[in-house]
């Protein structure tokens, strides 16, 4: 938690593919976990390293499309995949403050 400030975005590897499959934000004291694809493509989402949020830091943006996403439910309200949600990741915080996700299927681990 300590790495992930309030009203930041995350990206991270627990699969450990070199690239970045979940997204992490944290919002109102909550964290929030989405697989890193946008419903549109199957894109990535950041434009950047950790690059998430939109300028105003109130949803989540896709840098490839311009689709927009509530940070809470991971639904689409702007863009190409309109009403379509993000895949969210169920996770955990530890008593030592550890954010823990949950096993999710991939493309990848589907196979």
């Amino acid at each position: 938690m300590d790495e992930l400030p309030e009203s930041g975005s995350r990206g991270c590897d627990p699969l450990r593919t070199g690239q970045d499959s979940i997204l992490l934000v944290r919002k109102g004291g909550r964290v929030y976990a989405y697989a890193d694809l946008c419903p549109h493509l199957d894109t990535p989402l950041a434009w950047r390293k950790n690059a998430y949020l939109n300028s105003a830091g109130d949803r989540i943006v896709c840098a490839a499309h311009g689709a927009l996403f509530e940070i809470e439910t991971g639904l689409c309200t702007l863009g190409p995949c309109l009403g379509q949600s993000l895949t969210s990741v169920p996770l955990t915080i530890s008593p030592k403050g550890e954010i823990l996700l949950a096993r999710i299927q991939t493309k990848e681990t589907r196979q």
